[in-house]
C-alpha cells in the first residue's frame, strides 16, 4: 500500500462539477493498493498516519499529530501510485490492485481512520475527480508498506 500524505490548509474534491468532499486543516491522502495488501495492512497504515507528527508546535517544530490539531482527512483512491515507468514512455498499471480489492481496502482504511477519531471526507472510488488543495509548508510525506 502506498500513501502520499500532504499537510493542507484546505482541500476539496470535485466530481462532475460538484464539490463532493472538503476539509480545512488536515491531510489530503492519496492511497494506492496492490494485490498483496490486506485489511491488516490498511489498518496499520491508517494508525501510522494518524500518529504521524507533522504539524507544528509552539516552537515551530513538527511535533503534533492530526488529532492534536483537530484536523480532518480528505482521502482519494489513486491506482496511479503503482505506475511502472521502467520501460517505455507509457506507464503500466499492472501492479495496481484489482478494483474489487482496492475499493474494499480503501473503505477499510477510511473507516479505521474514523475509528481513531479523525473525520474523513472521501472521493468516489474510480470516479474522475478534480482535487484542489493548499499544501501547508509544503509538507508531503510518502509512505509505502511494501516489503
Amino acid at each position: 500500500m502506498k500513501a502520499v500524505i500532504q499537510r493542507v490548509k484546505y482541500a476539496n474534491v470535485e466530481i462532475e462539477g460538484k464539490i463532493h468532499g472538503a476539509i480545512d486543516e488536515g491531510y489530503l491522502i492519496l492511497l494506492g493498493v496492490i494485490d498483496t495488501d490486506s485489511e491488516e495492512t490498511a489498518k496499520k497504515l491508517a494508525e501510522k498516519i494518524v500518529k504521524l507528527r507533522i504539524f507544528s508546535d509552539k516552537e515551530d517544530k513538527m511535533n503534533r499529530s492530526i488529532t492534536d490539531v483537530n484536523g480532518k482527512v480528505l482521502s482519494i483512491s489513486q491506482f496511479t501510485l503503482y505506475a511502472d515507468t521502467h520501460k517505455g514512455n507509457r506507464p503500466s498499471f499492472a501492479k495496481a490492485g484489482k478494483p474489487e480489492l482496492a475499493k474494499h481496502l480503501y473503505e477499510v482504511f477510511n473507516e479505521h481512520i474514523e475509528k481513531l477519531g479523525v473525520p474523513v471526507e472521501k472521493g468516489i472510488f474510480g470516479a474522475d475527480m478534480k482535487v484542489s488543495l493548499l499544501n501547508d509548508g509544503p509538507v508531503t510525506i510518502l509512505m509505502d508498506t511494501d516489503e
